[in-house]
């Protein structure tokens, strides 16, 4: 005797969580929706091009692609966290975000003692800096269940 196929149940229950999902993003904030694709785009780019944030890490804490790859982790579990709405998120992110803070500092004091970097590299290392304060307010305003 066969079983029957329910192909076409589980087709539509994926197609329902695909729904959800988006349905769930579209009902945060939009400044928790930036941040989650900032955290998530940047997450991946942790992942997949270390070399572009290991410059970030400040030599005295170490190992800057381990720094790099943690970071980007946290990244992505905070970006899933806030449209999952989790109760932990908010403040993990801000966590992050101050993290990113310190190295966003870093660079852009590097960048002003460098004679190699550009005006244009010194105004906008410079200029990432401050955005971090919005950021974490947004972090801090992002619901939760």
């Amino acid at each position: 005797m066969t079983q029957p196929c329910h192909c076409a149940e589980a087709r539509a229950e994926a197609i329902a969580n695909v729904a959800t999902g988006a349905s769930r993003a579209a009902g945060l904030p939009w400044q928790t929706r930036v941040l989650i694709g900032s955290f998530t785009t940047s997450g991946v780019l942790h992942m997949v091009r270390p070399q572009v944030f290991t410059p970030l890490i400040p030599p005295q804490l170490g190992s800057p692609r381990a720094w790099t790859y943690a970071s980007g982790a946290a990244e992505l579990v905070c970006a899933v966290g806030l449209w999952r709405r989790e109760p932990w998120a908010p403040k993990a992110t801000a966590a992050v975000l101050a993290g990113v803070w310190v190295g966003n500092w870093w660079m852009a004091v590097r960048a002003s003692k460098s004679e190699r970097a550009s005006t244009a590299t010194k105004v906008a290392t410079w200029a990432r800096v401050p955005l971090q304060v919005p950021m974490i307010r947004w972090a801090l305003a992002s619901p939760t269940r």
